[in-house]
């Protein structure tokens, strides 16, 4: 007996380093799509293995339940350490592991136990097998054991990292408080539950059903509780996405509105000035006639000054986008920002000015407010199509270095969805699918470049 409780032991540890590295391995599943580098999350989960390690083999007698806040905290450290962005959802994450992991492990040692007591009350068991068969019952129910541990950790890793939808976006701590509320109360709760199971088998020397039933049941519940509580959180980011969208393309439909008004009132000029015309000329051909030439040169040059701004600079074929292009136009000299257009509508192509007003809109409005920040600022804009793609190019001059959101893969900007800005990208993406293209991103020598391909009809 003495053999069987020696070579028990060993095997206990053995398994104790086996589920620590099962630990670690989960936890780098749970964090690795919310950081930006692999390596961040492989030293997010060594550092909880080695933190757990270091409790598990040096003589430190403290609580289980610090022991495993320990190597949350370690958690949180090494991935803030490593990326320094974020820290609330940091937070959320390390509390949320430190949670899970009560439950997911309860769950598989109660099946364990009920495992075990079923082995031992069978027959065969009852009728003395020798030392090496109990140790194979023993291995067996401990690799037993593992792979529930395994497979129950790692299907609530990936339900919760599939229910989390955004898990590039800035988490409030508001939002931290809501979200790791719950299971921060779960693990206390299991804490409890768990003292007068123990009380219980200290008292009368057997697991009691109802603790069992109930511990098992309430980590269940627990676990399913916590995603559903992210997936409700991640619905709730998904409507606020939508109505600040909607919001947005309200904005921009007035703005056509008032583009399309601007156009109004450039022909209402125009017509008024064709209605005079004739006057104009009259009047030009009577001072020619009376050899008043500088009153005629000076007439003329009133004409053309009136004429100037009905005309505008910019001609693309399409009245809508030339009010667009010379009205960014003008507000970026007012910045001091060098525009140049080598812009045309693609008239008989079944593309729509409103769509193209869109991109203009957007692309150009970005460009604006990243342009200023470099020391020669500048825009252009162009277009041009190849076979049956046409396509829209707009540059401006970058400093800095793009963050990407690897779930849209579209760069992060410093006001995303503040004011709506961060949706710019994502709904010029939207109108280049709508003609079964697509857009590209380019950064080089401190110049931005935006691509917008749309195939025409």
């Amino acid at each position: 007996m003495a053999d069987f409780d020696y070579w028990s032991e060993w095997i206990t540890r053995i398994v104790s380093m086996i589920e620590l590295c099962i630990d670690g391995y989960c936890l780098y599943r749970f964090v690795r799509p919310f950081l930006r580098r692999a390596k961040a999350a492989l030293a997010a989960g060594g550092g909880y293995f080695l933190t757990m390690l270091a409790v598990e083999v040096l003589p430190l007698y403290v609580d289980a339940f610090i022991a495993y806040a320990l190597g949350s905290l370690t958690v949180f450290l090494v991935m803030y350490r490593l990326e320094r962005r974020n820290g609330t959802q940091k937070a959320f994450l390390a509390i949320t592991f430190f949670s899970l992991r009560w439950f997911t492990a309860t769950i598989a040692e109660l099946l364990y136990d009920k495992l075990y007591d079923l082995v031992e009350n069978t027959p065969w068991y009852q009728g003395n097998p020798s030392m090496s068969m109990q140790l194979m019952v023993y291995v067996g129910v401990c690799v037993f054991y593992l792979i529930m541990v395994f497979l129950i950790t790692t299907a609530t890793v990936c339900c919760i990292t599939r229910s989390y939808i955004c898990k590039y976006e800035q988490m409030t701590k508001r939002e931290l408080l809501m979200l790791v509320s719950p299971p921060f109360l779960g693990a206390v709760g299991y804490k409890v539950i768990r003292y007068y199971r123990r009380f219980y088998i200290l008292e009368n020397g057997k697991p009691a059903e109802v603790y069992d039933m109930l511990l098992l049941f309430y980590c269940g519940l627990a676990i399913v509780v916590v995603a559903i509580l992210i997936m409700l959180y991640q619905n709730i980011k998904a409507a606020q996405e939508e109505k600040t969208a909607n919001q947005l393309l309200s904005t921009q439909i007035d703005d056509l509105k008032r583009h399309i008004g601007q156009v109004e009132n450039l022909y209402q000029g125009i017509r008024s000035m064709k209605h005079d015309m004739t006057n104009h000329i009259l009047t030009l051909e009577r001072l020619y006639a009376g050899n008043n030439v500088e009153e005629a040169l000076d007439y003329g040059k009133e004409l053309k000054s009136a004429l100037s701004p009905i005309e505008g600079e910019i001609k693309t074929g399409n009245p809508v986008t030339d009010v667009i292009l010379q009205e960014l136009k003008s507000e970026a000299e007012k910045k001091s920002i060098h525009f140049q257009s080598n812009f045309y509508y693609p008239t008989g192509t079944g593309i729509n000015a409103f769509d193209v007003s869109v991109i203009l809109n957007n692309a150009l409005q970005n460009a604006m407010e990243n342009a200023g920040e470099s020391k020669t600022p500048h825009i252009s804009v162009l277009s041009y199509h190849r076979n049956n793609a046409y396509m829209i190019e707009v540059s401006n001059s970058f400093t800095g270095n793009l963050k990407w959101d690897e779930e849209r893969g579209l760069p992060v900007t410093s006001k995303e969805k503040k004011d709506g800005h961060g949706y710019g990208l994502s709904n010029i993406r939207m109108v280049a699918r709508k003609y079964s293209g697509d857009i590209a991103i380019d950064l080089k020598d401190d110049e931005f470049r935006l691509s917008i391909m749309l195939m025409m009809e």
